[in-house]
């Protein structure tokens, strides 16, 4: 039985989705179309067995900000990772594609790649868990091969793939004639016409050995800054971090771009079984399987005489309600709400624009703001203080720190927190509070099986994230993280 390496990206935006998705805590992370987050579904569908093949730990490839966050959810969802690298800015998919396959191409250069995105959705795992196999007797005979989704509509928001022919009939790889960028809506009902046109799902399989021979062929200007950022990349925690300097010589541009659309001979499965890259809340109001009046609602959502349109709450405790709305796509966040028309769901990313030009906060940080040892969210702000709900992993702790300018109060809601105040250690169990002076080296962390919250209360002239003099930190971070 065949192991593939599935490599996860996980480094990008996720603008289209905002507000939920920000660059502090973007769409692969979050919950679109489940429990469980669409980073969590990826890596699980990719484990286990399937036709022919057995899946090995997963290579990840995310930034530095995400790092964290990735493992967390991994650990959540019972998987452990293999390599986690750590790119030192976002240069696109195609350095991100090369460091995979030179990083696996180190200990096998015969390794077999699954490289696929972590934000799209995939309904059916074993649908996709065949195509894999079936496309593995090319990559083996050193192909590279893409998979293709049978377009259902005339979508202008995805790529094409036109094959040499119409697609395998029995699902094996069909010869690819060429990549096609996103089309208007006419040449998009032309090509489903056609019949030998699907959607580019940008999910690729092939051995380490031909992806580094085809960079080599067709984008050899990124194998040695890519390189060089391996060879100078350095352990940290478990995380391997690319040398910076070498990876900002990097192009920044995506695989298709830089490579496949170069590629001789590139095979194509058909995936069956639902595929979505959620590219923007259009594609999660299709995802979500809208109602007979075309209304795709959360558990916080009311419509009334509503049609074709998407309401989504994503604050606790804050109800959505739309009155006769028609294409409307409307999401509740506890600190920005979107409103637009269906039609223009591509074009959210402007808000993000407009809002980062005026210096909005809501642009890039999500309200919660999450950190190794867990999260926290501001639950009021004002002149001299500030409240804010913290949840603690079990077994994780905050850094040996003090404050110049505020002191803290903090009421356990949940669990047991171990305190330390300048050397002092106790435990403050649920409904006890203890209090933390200005100046105090402290430290707080949970030390039981099962989360730990509490509400702090800050008070004193600042109340900045910034005010922090760390002097131990379990997770080696740097001051401005």
């Amino acid at each position: 039985m065949r192991s593939i390496t599935p490599v996860l990206l996980c480094g990008g935006a996720g603008e289209r989705l905002w507000p939920l998705s920000r660059q502090s805590f973007p769409k692969q992370f979050a919950p679109l179309t489940g429990t469980r987050s669409l980073f969590q579904q990826a890596a699980t569908r990719l484990a286990g067995t399937g036709p022919g093949h057995h899946y090995s730990a997963p290579l990840v490839i995310t930034a530095s900000d995400y790092r964290f966050i990735a493992t967390q959810q991994l650990a959540e969802a019972g998987i452990d990772p293999g390599a986690v690298l750590i790119e030192p800015e976002a240069r696109n998919t195609a350095p991100a594609v090369l460091a995979a396959a030179i990083h696996a191409s180190a200990a096998n250069p015969d390794a077999m790649l699954l490289i696929a995105p972590s934000d799209h959705a995939i309904g059916d795992r074993d649908a996709f868990a065949a195509a894999v196999g079936q496309g593995l007797a090319a990559a083996e005979a050193g192909r590279i091969v893409t998979f293709g989704v049978a377009p259902d509509r005339p979508e202008t928001g995805y790529g094409y793939l036109e094959l040499a022919g119409r697609p395998d009939a029995t699902g094996g790889a069909t010869d690819l004639r060429r990549f096609v960028e996103k089309p208007d809506a006419e040449t998009a009902g032309g090509m489903i016409e056609a019949g030998n046109f699907l959607w580019n799902a940008g999910i690729f399989l092939a051995s380490a050995r031909s992806l580094i021979d085809a960079f080599h062929a067709h984008a050899p200007n990124l194998v040695r800054p890519v390189s060089q950022a391996l060879a100078r990349a350095r352990p940290d925690l478990g995380f391997l971090r690319l040398d910076p300097a070498a990876w900002s010589d990097a192009e920044a541009i995506s695989v298709d771009y830089a490579v496949m659309e170069k590629v001789a001979g590139l095979a194509v499965v058909p995936l069956t079984g639902g595929w979505s890259d959620l590219g923007g809340w259009d594609a999660v109001w299709r995802e979500a399987g809208p109602d007979a009046r075309g209304v795709a609602l959360s558990d916080r959502a009311l419509a009334i005489d509503c049609h074709d349109s998407l309401l989504r709450s994503e604050a606790e405790g804050t109800e959505i309600v739309g009155i006769g709305l028609r294409d409307v796509i409307a999401i509740a966040m506890p600190d920005a709400v979107l409103v637009a028309d269906m039609s223009r769901a591509q074009d959210v990313r402007l808000a993000v624009e407009h809002l980062r030009g005026k210096g909005a906060a809501q642009a890039t940080d999500h309200p919660r703001d999450h950190r190794p040892w867990g999260w926290f969210e501001s639950l009021a702000i004002g002149d001299r203080f500030q409240v804010k709900r913290i949840l603690v992993h079990p077994g994780a702790a905050l850094s040996l720190q003090s404050h110049v300018h505020r002191s803290e109060h903090w009421v356990v809601v949940s669990g047991t927190a171990r305190v330390q105040i300048d050397g002092e250690e106790r435990l403050v169990s649920e409904n006890q509070s203890v209090y933390v002076p200005v100046g105090a080296r402290h430290r707080m962390e949970n030390p039981g099986k099962v989360p730990m919250i509490l509400i702090e209360v800050q008070t004193g002239p600042y109340v900045g994230e910034d005010d922090i003099v760390r002097y131990e930190d379990l997770y080696s971070r740097d001051p401005g993280e």
